[in-house]
């Protein structure tokens, strides 16, 4: 069995099926992890959660913030933006097992000495605290996944705190998992970013440089900051290319040495839509 890992796929569902077949992926050996945001900004959301959907036991998938999005519009409780590419999903006969499965995938995975995220950790969190924090999500959004979406916009509170509780500590977590790209060394989040590294002055760092996270016993594999693209180190494998953005659509063979597989995307967004 070979594990690819598969970077941001935003609703690009023929760049993600020319991916599977550069890597001569097969549903009778091969297993896929997806870093999130199957959906959105790209035209085929509907084609490709459909077809991730199809590959279910062959296919480990954690819930990225466009993931989110799709399922607080489908449940009423966030209005549509003018970039998103929901609507095939939205109207599709299959709408209902296609976004109850989707509602059932988790913000965190851990296998061995990998995790897997959508976006990053705190340095404060060790993996396995990671998957419970993201367990308390999983467990809100599906006893009330109105109440949760509805409460879950926002950019605060910056800082983690074990005493966090009620919907400033599920924000927390999804924030952390679903839109950090930097922090600093005590745990404070910038949220507003999306360009590259601030410069090294900042006390604001990529969340995985902090030299004492307590995630650096473990590979973590995430996506989410394209203007970053591949990042391939000791611990950490980044996979979000730019995809939608007339990047590449990446993947990585997880257990070999193997060099990171990509195809050319067209520019389906402009940089910076909404």
């Amino acid at each position: 069995m070979t594990r690819y890992a598969v970077g941001d796929v935003q609703g690009c569902d023929g760049e993600l099926r020319a991916l599977l077949a550069r890597l001569k992926f097969s549903a009778d050996r091969d297993e896929l992890w997806f870093v999130g945001d199957l959906v959105n900004r790209g035209p085929g959301s509907l084609a490709a959660l459909r077809l991730v959907h199809a590959l279910r036991a062959n296919a480990t998938v954690v819930l990225g913030n466009h993931d989110l999005h799709l399922l607080a519009v489908a449940c009423g409780a966030r209005r549509r933006r003018s970039s998103d590419t929901l609507d095939d999903v939205l109207a599709a006969a299959d709408r209902e097992p296609l976004l109850e499965w989707l509602l059932q995938r988790p913000l965190a995975h851990a296998a061995g000495a990998d995790l897997l995220v959508h976006a990053g950790v705190v340095p404060q969190w060790t993996a396995a605290l990671t998957v419970s924090l993201a367990a308390e999500v999983s467990a809100a959004m599906r006893r009330d996944p109105y109440a949760l979406f509805r409460q879950m916009y926002g950019n605060e509170p910056e800082r983690w705190d074990e005493r966090l509780s009620g919907s400033e500590r599920l924000r927390f977590i999804i924030n952390v998992l679903t839109r950090l790209r930097v922090c600093t060394a005590d745990g404070r989040v910038d949220i507003s970013l999306k360009s590259g590294p601030p410069p090294a002055s900042s006390p604001l760092r990529p969340w995985f440089e902090h030299a004492n996270r307590a995630t650096r016993d473990v590979r973590v594999i995430f996506g989410h900051w394209s203007a970053l693209g591949l990042v391939a180190r000791a611990g950490v494998i980044g996979l979000d290319t730019g995809c939608v953005w007339g990047g590449a659509l990446t993947a990585i063979d997880l257990d070999s040495d193997r060099p990171p597989v990509s195809v050319p995307c067209s520019a389906w967004q402009r940089i910076g839509a909404d």
